[in-house]
């Protein structure tokens, strides 16, 4: 099977923001997107900027394609500017976390299409339960020949990126001990979780040929790894990242991404063989990044060394000061290290639930004004 990967000249920017839509006096989720769809589409410039996920409780805010981090950010910022309000019109606020503290999940509405219908009627239970919401960063890349080397080497920041962004610690109205939740919930479907780790293109293409082939997927939309190719848009597709309900966080995370991603990308064109872990590692690690966010000790390396995450983060924060220089995103990069002094989401939840005696309705407050304010 040919898989014709659709290169960027240049290290492009596209943000996909998933939101969760909650009752403004109960707080519990609401099967409300159609309404918000049709209520925020006509004030839109461009309606294609608000998509439609799985079930009738989510939207998904989307950028086209930018050249900067702070392109993006303002993208998203006039999008919002238009959904926000067109929410409250309606009762309903935008919630942006990884999971919602207290829903459940056979109250909730699939949205009608038979992609959707599919996939539930395959999956069953699990793709019932799917009450998650995620942030996913494409950046472009020049080379098909590069893609995969480069994917192979961003699982080894893979625990930094879950931890900082981290914000599903309650399920179901319990505490589930993890920092990221939704993590562990995506990979349950079938092509869900980490990628497999290839040496070339035509590595990828054979395995996405016997997918095909053995009625695994229909089409490349069906494989929904952490990370993937975006052929048809000439991307390296970041989907690690829980929702975020703060858009200077998500700024920051997307600037960690591009450095991350140009900077490889560089290296590998220089001739350098990029890292890589064994995939027992990666595994482990992201693991550890649900488990215990950041106060997460993840493996560096092949040679199975380990070190406290946010430590790690800060060498790797210097280092690539150089390439967020290039790629003018200097102040969203610094911003990254704001989130382990500020608390990540996740602790930031916890936190209202303690100081509430566990009110979970305070928590979905408490997310939602981050939203608002950071706007």
């Amino acid at each position: 099977m040919r898989i014709d990967f659709k290169a960027s000249p240049d290290p492009t920017i596209g943000v996909e923001w998933e939101f969760g839509l909650v009752d403004r006096e109960t707080r519990d989720l609401s099967n409300t997107a159609a309404d918000l769809f049709a209520a925020a589409s006509p004030r839109l410039a461009d309606p294609g900027r608000l998509h439609k996920e799985l079930l009738r409780n989510t939207v998904e805010v989307v950028t086209g394609v930018c050249g900067t981090v702070s392109e993006a950010v303002e993208d998203l910022r006039t999008t919002l500017g238009v959904v926000v309000p067109a929410a409250a019109e309606l009762g309903v606020d935008l919630l942006g976390s990884g999971t919602h503290p207290f829903a459940s999940w056979s109250a909730q509405q699939l949205t009608e299409g038979p992609r959707y219908e599919e996939l539930i009627n395959r999956t069953q239970w699990w793709g019932r339960q799917m009450l998650i919401w995620g942030v996913h960063v494409h950046i472009g890349l020049p080379e098909r020949d590069r893609v995969m080397p480069v994917l192979s080497s961003m699982l080894n920041t893979y625990p930094h990126l879950l931890a900082l962004s981290a914000s599903s610690p309650v399920w179901a109205g319990q505490d589930t001990g993890y920092a990221s939740n939704r993590s562990q919930m995506f990979q349950q479907l079938p092509t869900a979780g980490l990628p497999f780790q290839f040496d070339t293109w035509e590595q990828f293409e054979s395995c996405i040929a016997d997918q095909t082939t053995t009625g695994v997927i229909d089409s490349m939309a069906d494989v929904r790894w952490d990370l993937r190719p975006a052929p048809h848009l000439g991307t390296l597709e970041n989907r690690v990242c829980d929702g975020m309900s703060d858009i200077n966080e998500l700024a920051a995370l997307t600037a960690l991404i591009h450095c991350l991603v140009v900077d490889l990308d560089t290296r590998l064109a220089a001739g350098e063989t990029l890292p890589t872990m064994p995939p027992w590692h990666v595994q482990e690690n992201k693991w550890r990044a649900a488990r215990y966010g950041l106060d997460a000790i993840v493996i560096l390396d092949e040679k199975s060394r380990e070190r406290l995450v946010t430590d790690d983060l800060d060498d790797l924060l210097e280092r690539l000061a150089p390439v967020a220089r290039r790629l003018d995103c200097e102040t969203e990069l610094r911003s990254v290290g704001d989130i382990p002094r500020r608390g990540a989401s996740y602790q930031r939840q916890r936190a209202v639930a303690a100081a509430t005696g566990g009110d979970l309705v305070a928590v979905v407050d408490s997310v939602v004004a981050e939203l608002r304010d950071s706007l």
